[in-house]
């Protein structure tokens, strides 16, 4: 038996702000790890790559404003703080 991955509890260690704040990286979040998961069959962000999340942010993003670029930025740097990962998305 399987069990979702659950996002919130992922990172809950480095969410910091206010209510509405922790939402839109929730949601975010879990908007990123649905796309990588489709494209990728990679359930969990333990299992990402720095290619994977930057396929998100150049690929899925295209056309979006840069607003929206910045706040998703700002939910991948979240995601990388929580996997201690060295990568740096600019």
């Amino acid at each position: 038996m399987s069990k979702v991955f659950d996002m919130e509890l992922f990172l809950a260690a480095v969410l910091t702000g206010s209510y509405a704040t922790r939402r839109r990286h929730l949601r975010q979040a879990k908007l990123i790890q649905t796309e990588i998961a489709e494209r990728w069959q990679l359930e969990t962000p333990w299992a990402w790559q720095r290619k994977h999340v930057t396929w998100f942010l150049e690929h899925r993003l295209a056309g979006r404003r840069a607003a929206t670029h910045y706040y998703y930025l700002l939910t991948v740097r979240l995601l990388t703080r929580r996997l201690e990962k060295p990568w740096i998305f600019r």
